[in-house]
Order: C-alpha cells, then sequence, then structure tokens
C-alpha cells in the first residue's frame, strides 16, 4: 500500500511538473510556427550554392535577430532564423553535478548519432548543449508541424529522461551502499 500511495504522489508530481512547462513549451512552439517560415534562397556568393544561410553567415542581410525563450537561468531555447534556415539551440536544466555529467553524457550520445536525426547539429552553439539545423529542405520533405512536435516533444522528454536516470543512479548507489555496510557489519 506504501508503494502504492508512493507512486500515486509521483505521478501527480509529474502531471505537475509538466503543467509546469506547458508555457515554456507553448512559446517554443509558436516561436517555432512563426520562425519556420523558410524558403528556397541560392547563395549570394558563389553561384549554384545552396548553404544554410544561419551557419554560413555569408549575407548580413539574411538573417534576423536570435530570439531566445528563457523558462529559468539554467533552461533556454535559441532560435536563429535566416531566409533558409533556421537553427534551434537547447540549454538543458542542470541543477547540481549528476544532472550536468548526465545532460552532457546524454547530448554527446545524440550527437554521435547526428546522422539518423537529420536535423541534429553534430556541434552545438557555444553555451548551449544541443542544436537543430532545420532548412528550407527539410520543410519542403517534412511537415512543419511535425517537425515542431518533434522539437517541443523533444524539450519535454529530455528532462524526463534525465531526471529518470538521476533516479535510477541514485536507487544503484543507495543499494551497492547498504551492501557494503552490510558486507562490513557482518
Amino acid at each position: 500500500r506504501p508503494a502504492r500511495a508512493l507512486r500515486g504522489r509521483m505521478a501527480e508530481n509529474a502531471r505537475g511538473a509538466v503543467h509546469a512547462l506547458r508555457p515554456y513549451l507553448d512559446c517554443i512552439r509558436e516561436s517555432l510556427n512563426a520562425a519556420l517560415c523558410v524558403q528556397n534562397f541560392a547563395s549570394q556568393v558563389v553561384e549554384r550554392h545552396n548553404k544554410p544561410e544561419i551557419e554560413a553567415r555569408s549575407s548580413p542581410e539574411l538573417l534576423l535577430n536570435p530570439l531566445v525563450i528563457c523558462r529559468n537561468d539554467d533552461e533556454a531555447c535559441m532560435i536563429d532564423t535566416s531566409i533558409n534556415s533556421v537553427r534551434v539551440s537547447l540549454r538543458i536544466k542542470q541543477a547540481d553535478n549528476m544532472e550536468e555529467i548526465l545532460a552532457r553524457k546524454f547530448a554527446r550520445f545524440l550527437m554521435q548519432r547526428a546522422d539518423s536525426f537529420m536535423i541534429l547539429r553534430r556541434k552545438p552553439v557555444f553555451g548551449y548543449d544541443i542544436s537543430f539545423l532545420i532548412t528550407n529542405f527539410h520543410t519542403e520533405r517534412l511537415y512543419k508541424h511535425k517537425l515542431i512536435e518533434f522539437i517541443v516533444q523533444f524539450v519535454e522528454d529530455i528532462n524526463k529522461e534525465i531526471s529518470s536516470m538521476k533516479l535510477g543512479i541514485n536507487t544503484r548507489a543507495r543499494l551497492v551502499g547498504t551492501e557494503f555496510l552490510r558486507e562490513l557489519s557482518g
């Protein structure tokens, strides 16, 4: 019975965390919806080239001001927009050293598999943990609303994943500690 009550309270806390995260996620969703109005635009410098202007930065008139959405000092989303590409950079909440290590390892794990994600960059923007690059070719091949939902769901799930990994590590450490002390005393 106590375990069932504890699980019920944990589920309520998880739902409360999702409700607290909802305005942040809604702001990201609406900002991405406005920012993902990209179009095909050939390079003004090199003929027959089409590179993401947000990465090349060859023409400053094609870049818009970056938009930073902050939930708090530790958690933020920066949306850089240009005429033919959008870069979304995420800073993941890292409250202590354990979460910092987990976030760094998790981000590294994902970035090593960037080819599988299609829009994930191999190297994040300085000051952020993970970056996505969406070009006009992605918006032509993929549904815009699906791209937006993927990023919003990613933001929502990454916090859950890091929290569950931290909980698992703490549980294993507690079990190892009790076994160690039991061996010493017995």
